[in-house]
């Protein structure tokens, strides 16, 4: 019995799993935002504006 090429499936995992390392890189990529000082941020555009 012969071995038949399933090329649909075969396309559907690959671009299942590019889509799924895309998505894990796009993840990665943003940096995660911590400790943001807000008083400081609005005292520089207060400098900003004199």
């Amino acid at each position: 019995m012969g071995v038949s090429e399933l090329k649909r499936k075969g396309r559907k995992n690959r671009a299942r799993a590019n889509n799924a390392t895309q998505r894990i890189k796009q993840l990665l990529s943003k940096p995660v935002v911590k400790n943001v000082d807000v008083e400081a941020i609005k005292a520089s555009f207060a400098e900003k504006k004199a």
